[in-house]
């Protein structure tokens, strides 16, 4: 049997019912965003346009903007290094300059409720923790049948997997009530008072820094 097979159908979701992990407002997410380059956002934007090859995109095919939307980060004690890990993890390359990327920490305003893909959700819904690290096609497909089936999941817990297994994060545009006004950190790469930040994950991550 696959241990990543597409998705059950709507019933057998409802059925098997939705592991929360219940995320406190207050609760600290990390991110990453472009400031430059082709497609240049702002520090709380969810992302419209998809699917694209990001793991949990729950847009519906044909690529296009929709009112689907999405936002990745992580929390945790060592979520910005598991952001740069996850970032640039098919280049292995932190640029402090090009398409100026910028860290950012934001404090959720409200509670969240994420599907809990850490446990044993995955593997109940017939699948298992390839989900999270295995072909990405496959698990958008999950996360679109997550999406239509729970209505009260604002996104998905999941464990990075180029950082030890740290958690993640993708928001459901259902999630745009927990967004501050204003973030907590905001600072680009090119900024000198982060140089110092990126050094010691990139060494630990083996990410070469330019």
């Amino acid at each position: 049997m696959p241990k990543l097979p597409l998705p059950p159908a709507k019933a057998d979701l409802l059925r098997i019912g939705a592991d929360l992990h219940h995320l406190p407002a207050g609760a600290v997410i990390w991110r990453i965003y472009a400031q430059g380059g082709a497609h240049p956002t702002t520090w709380g934007q969810f992302r419209a346009w998809g699917p694209t090859n990001a793991r949990f995109d729950h847009h519906l095919p044909p690529p296009g903007a929709q009112s689907r939307e999405i936002l990745y980060g992580a929390i945790g004690a060592d979520a910005a290094a598991t952001t740069l890990a996850e970032v640039f993890q098919e280049t292995r390359t932190v640029d402090r300059v090009r398409d100026a990327h910028t860290w950012v920490a934001f404090a959720t305003v409200t509670d969240l409720r994420l599907l809990d893909l850490t446990g044993n959700w995955p593997t109940r819904a017939g699948a298992s923790m390839v989900l999270g690290s295995g072909p990405r096609p496959r698990a958008r497909l999950w996360s679109v049948a997550v999406y239509d089936a729970y209505p009260e999941v604002d996104g998905l817990l999941y464990p990075s997997s180029m950082n030890k297994h740290e958690s993640c994060v993708a928001l459901y545009e259902r999630a745009r009530r927990a967004m501050p006004r204003y973030p907590v950190f905001n600072r680009t790469f090119s900024d000198p008072a982060v140089l110092g930040m990126l050094k010691n994950p990139c060494v630990r991550l083996g990410y070469k820094l330019v």
